[in-house]
């Protein structure tokens, strides 16, 4: 009796994990985003704008925040001063920010998860591309520390400075665009995007693409609109729930 009913119990198991893992379809390649989910440059982000906003009397909140992420650089700092009403040009913010940033980019930090994740997809023969908002200034700053770990990548789009990249997040065009520029150009439904911000989400989802989203902590709940799949950290991801190779025990 006692083992009739143990043995109802595993296919009941069974039954439901094949029913969690249905909803996800198979993916043959992976699009990364960076900031926030790969590097720990938000909280860089916002103490570089405080310094500015900060004189004025303003604070540059979580609320400001989650309205601009994923934006491309050059779009950025029109959006702050207009949302902050700053007593300042969007010239005069972007060349205040920019010199922030030197100080602080470099120090920015992998994630949790990020390095095993891009590791085992690299060796397991996954193509991957990373696709940021980034210009190639900022990237430069952000990765000088972990050339070796972006290095994994079949090829980088940034955005901030890649001239095809026309429309920022929420527009899908530079997940089409990473997408178009692997070799053997899949088709979107194969992609499965990494992302921690709602624009990117967005932007993947427009783009005819699964998400995993990985937010930050501090991002209000009702920013988070149909990820495929949300996680706390990259660390939680399986990666045979979209049909890819399972990390080896």
């Amino acid at each position: 009796m006692l083992q009739m009913t143990v043995m109802i119990i595993v296919q009941i198991s069974r039954i439901y994990s094949k029913m969690s893992e249905s909803q996800y379809k198979s993916v043959t390649h992976c699009l990364f985003d960076m900031d926030g989910l790969l590097l720990n440059t938000e909280l860089l982000y916002s103490k570089a704008f405080n310094r500015i906003t900060n004189r004025y009397g303003k604070e540059f909140t979580w609320e400001h925040k989650t309205k601009i992420m994923g934006f491309k650089t050059s779009n950025i700092a029109k959006v702050v001063v207009e949302m902050l009403s700053l007593p300042i040009t969007a010239e005069e913010f972007e060349n205040e920010s920019v010199k922030i940033y030197q100080e602080l980019f470099p120090s920015a930090n992998l994630m949790p998860g990020a390095e095993r994740l891009l590791r085992h997809l690299k060796q397991n023969n996954i193509p991957i591309a990373l696709a940021t908002s980034s210009n190639k200034q900022n990237f430069e700053l952000k990765t000088q520390k972990w050339t070796n770990i972006f290095d994994l990548f079949d090829h980088k789009v940034l955005g901030g400075s890649d001239p095809e990249v026309i429309n920022g997040k929420p527009a899908p065009d530079i997940f089409l665009i990473a997408a178009k520029r692997f070799f053997d150009n899949p088709d979107p439904s194969k992609c499965l995007v990494f992302e921690d911000a709602p624009n990117g989400v967005k932007a993947a989802l427009n783009a005819g693409m699964q998400v995993v989203m990985v937010p930050d902590p501090m991002l209000p709940k009702h920013y988070i609109q149909n990820p495929t799949l949300i996680l706390n950290s990259l660390e939680e991801f399986q990666p045979e729930l979209f049909g890819l190779p399972p990390y080896s025990t």
